[in-house]
């Protein structure tokens, strides 16, 4: 991400176009690209889950179909096996479950866990929208950039409390690499949006 960015900056000195026009005109299609993605992640099924999710699902959403709310990702692309650290196990498909067995997969996980990846695809777009909605109404340029930085962030961020990570220790301090990258993404959209505010 670091040096796609670093290559479109210089790209953008290279043939003279202003940095943050590219990045505001750019910034609602990274979002949607953002969300279409991890359909991809969904569908896969490639680690890119949530922790484990044993809990009924309430009343107040029965109308959703069970995958959404808990999925145990049948003929997973890394065929997990055997307990794992985040509390859920990787189990082999038998005759009696409900889904097909795929040769070199057919496995899934129990319990099931957060299909974090569709939760993404849901924000994603929803931002997608908002960017999209008000993207004519600033006229300082890097405005819409900051606001999909900020967006960006913080989907990212409260994301990461439901997904499985590796968990890091700084300074008595515990975070993922994603909550770090989404912490600097959102400071930095902040940042941005902050200095343009202040510029006349």
């Amino acid at each position: 991400m670091i040096v796609g960015g670093l290559a479109v900056y210089a790209y953008t000195r290279k043939n003279g176009i202003h940095f943050l026009h590219l990045a505001d005109s750019v910034a609602p299609g990274l979002m949607l690209g953002y969300g279409v993605g991890r359909i991809g992640c969904q569908i896969s099924g490639d680690g890119d889950w949530g922790i484990p999710n044993s809990n009924p699902l309430p009343d107040w959403l029965s109308w959703l179909p069970d995958w959404m709310w808990s999925y145990s990702f049948p003929n997973n692309v890394n065929g997990v096996f055997g307990e794992r650290l985040a509390g859920y196990t990787g189990k082999l498909i038998g005759p009696s479950d409900p889904w097909p067995i795929f040769e070199g997969y057919g496995t899934y996980l129990d319990p099931g866990v957060y299909p974090t990846a569709f939760y993404e695809t849901l924000m994603a777009t929803g931002i997608f929208c908002v960017l999209w909605s008000v993207r004519k109404r600033f006229k300082t340029p890097g405005t819409l950039f900051a606001l999909y930085c900020m967006f960006n962030g913080a989907e990212r961020f409260f994301i990461e409390k439901i997904r499985v990570n590796a968990v890091m220790d700084f300074a008595g301090l515990e975070f993922t690499q994603a909550e770090l990258i989404s912490t600097i993404t959102f400071l930095g959209g902040g940042t941005l949006l902050w200095f343009l505010r202040t510029r006349k």
